[in-house]
């Protein structure tokens, strides 16, 4: 899942950062599409492959296989379902979207990412149920090839179009992504095909569960889920006008609280979200194992994997923030060189925002653990009371002329600390898990850090004759073999645990452990 999840990342990147040098401004367009879909998006990527997942993890636990695959089918209907009525609200609603927004020409955008609103729910009862089996390949190969289609769609058109206007140019990216589901849905199906015998158990006379529980108990898991992953979008949705709007009231010419906009969303959310990849994978794969063991009481169990999943958050999270607030103008001027005066502006931007990196990091591995132990109603909860927080200060902070767009950046991470402190604490409540803070945060933080001055060294010195771009590229790869080296001497992963992985024989010798 992490590996796949870091080529869907730099696929992405490979797609926004050339469109963001083509088009400039015009890319408020596209970020608006994407908004409104991720708000219909979340009703069936959110809570419903991890209901799935859970559900099918339990009844493995006890050898129910044909209620797993009950459970399977249940969903894909659900989820066609959910699909249809989707993609009729954003095609048919909009022009009516777009002008709520204040953004009119994003319309075309909108209608042209609709028909991906039919299939991606499809796509996610399958990787749910795959899921559910503790087999990530299929979801991650599906994910690859979605992608892979995405980008080349999705640039094709665009500078195709681009000569008709930037509105058209953003709505041949945004189809993009109705590509990528097709082709990800064809392979999940051919993958599905190649397991039916497994996929299509033989019914036992015991154990069939009416289709009617099986759906209230999706809708049960699914629900609380859905709605807390629907306030992030709804926030990000409601920053997009908000920001704009504000920036106006302040004096911001329209143009130029565009610009600083584009900035806040284009070039810094880019590089902000290729770390999330990891975590996410991290609180995939912990629900069905956690599932498991908390249907069969193994608390002890539930801990152990709780501690190894937050030790492995922190492991990827600290280096990718203290990585990106070290080298943020190099890496910026790297991926947007035709835009180098708005990169160069937005490099504080993204230092501020690299704080979320690690907050957000730390939330989501809480809230896939306390989605496994069926407490999904309460990060819910907890990241109401981080957006309602976020809301607030973004509105007040935006308004103040030397703050302006950095007031968002700073709301937010105010919101992911305040549902990562609310998280732990009912975690900790309803399990009495305790983690030693040296071996999982200070450890990791305190190897970041100094990848992170010896990063900045390099890229200082390597500026001088190969150029700051170059230097970036040379900064990043060797602050990876020193964070490499540095989690080892500093023994953040112990010498068992380095041989146990790929090659760790190997590596054993290569650091002497």
């Amino acid at each position: 899942m992490s590996i796949s999840g870091l080529l869907v990342k730099l696929l992405g990147a490979a797609l926004r950062i050339p469109l963001t040098n083509k088009l400039g401004d015009g890319m408020a367009y596209y970020n608006v599409a994407y908004s409104i879909y991720s708000i219909f998006l979340v009703l069936s990527t959110a809570g419903t492959p991890v209901a799935i997942s859970r559900l099918v993890s339990e009844r493995m636990a006890v050898g129910n296989l044909h209620s797993a695959h009950r459970v399977f089918s249940t969903a894909v209907k659900l989820m066609w379902a959910i699909g249809i009525a989707s993609f009729s609200i954003c095609f048919f609603g909009a022009e009516f979207i777009a002008e709520i927004i204040e953004i009119p020409e994003a319309a075309l955008s909108l209608r042209a990412i609709a028909p991906a609103l039919c299939i991606v729910p499809l796509l996610s009862a399958f990787r749910g149920y795959f899921q559910g089996q503790q087999n990530m390949l299929p979801t991650a190969a599906s994910e690859i090839s979605e992608q892979v289609v995405r980008v080349a769609v999705g640039l094709t058109l665009s500078f195709m179009l681009f000569d008709q206007g930037l509105p058209m140019a953003a709505a041949g990216a945004t189809f993009g992504a109705a590509a990528g589901a097709a082709a990800g849905i064809v392979v999940m199906l051919a993958i599905y095909w190649f397991h039916r015998k497994k996929n299509r158990p033989r019914e036992k006379k015991d154990d069939r569960e009416p289709t009617g529980f099986i759906l209230k108990k999706i809708v049960w898991i699914a629900v609380p889920i859905i709605i807390g992953a629907e306030i992030m979008p709804i926030m990000s949705t409601i920053d997009t006008s908000l920001i704009v709007s504000r920036l106006q009231a302040t004096g911001w010419e329209y143009a130029d609280a565009l610009n600083l906009y584009s900035q806040y969303g284009s070039y810094c959310d880019t590089l902000i979200s290729l770390p999330q990849t990891f975590t996410q994978a991290i609180g995939v794969s912990l629900v069905p194992s956690i599932a498991a063991f908390f249907w069969q009481k193994k608390m002890d169990k539930v801990r152990e994997n709780m501690r190894i999943s937050m030790r492995l958050t922190m492991i990827m999270a600290c280096p990718c923030a203290v990585g990106l607030f070290a080298l943020a103008e190099p890496i910026l001027l790297l991926l947007y060189p035709q835009q180098a005066e708005s990169a160069l502006a937005a490099a504080s931007i993204l230092r501020i925002m690299t704080a979320g990196i690690v907050l957000l990091a730390i939330s989501q591995t809480l809230t896939g653990a306390l989605q496994s132990i069926d407490r999904q109603l309460t990060p819910v909860k907890n990241l109401a009371a981080g957006a309602c927080v976020k809301a607030v200060l973004t509105y007040i902070l935006v308004g103040i002329p030397a703050v302006n767009v950095k007031g968002a950046a700073l709301g937010t991470n105010a919101a992911y600390l305040t549902a990562l402190l609310l998280d732990l604490f009912a975690l900790k409540r309803h399990t009495g898990i305790r983690f030693p803070l040296l071996q999982i945060f200070v450890k990791p933080a305190a190897a970041a850090l100094l990848m992170g001055i010896w990063v900045r060294a390099v890229c200082t010195i390597a500026a001088g004759s190969v150029g700051i771009r170059m230097a970036a590229v040379i900064s990043i790869f060797a602050g990876i073999l020193m964070y490499v080296v540095l989690i080892v001497r500093l023994k953040v992963i112990s010498g068992a645990e380095l041989r146990s992985l790929p090659c760790g024989a190997f590596l054993a010798k290569v650091f002497r452990v």
